[in-house]
């Protein structure tokens, strides 16, 4: 269960920034971990969030969307400080299910404020 929990919530941030290349990040390299700061600071709102999320992928967006839990675990990220949201990017940084999705975070993060 908490795989999975630890999944949905990599998704529900990759709500915040999806669509770097996915290759950008390599699994099994520690040491080069992306620099999360436009996600932990963020002040997108959820709606600009998902409008960039559909946007730039669609694929990711499907997913996300048949997922309650992922929507609701996006609007506590969002309505969380920065501490809070570093320590989630903390923890999900550990997890080998959640790097798939740090190249999508990292670019919705960079870009919802224009949707």
């Amino acid at each position: 269960m908490i795989k999975s929990s630890r999944k949905y919530i990599a998704a529900a941030l990759g709500g915040l920034a999806l669509s770097v290349p996915l290759t950008a990040l390599s699994a099994g390299v520690a040491s080069a971990q992306p620099d999360f700061s436009a996600v932990v600071n963020t002040t997108c709102s959820y709606e600009q969030v998902m409008a960039a999320l559909n946007a730039q992928r669609p694929d990711l967006a499907q997913e996300f969307n048949a997922s309650p839990f992922a929507q609701g675990a996006l609007r506590n990220f969002l309505a969380s400080g920065p501490v809070e949201r570093q320590q989630t990017v903390a923890q999900l940084q550990g997890s080998p299910m959640a790097q798939q999705y740090f190249g999508p975070i990292n670019l919705i993060a960079g870009s919802c404020n224009r949707y």
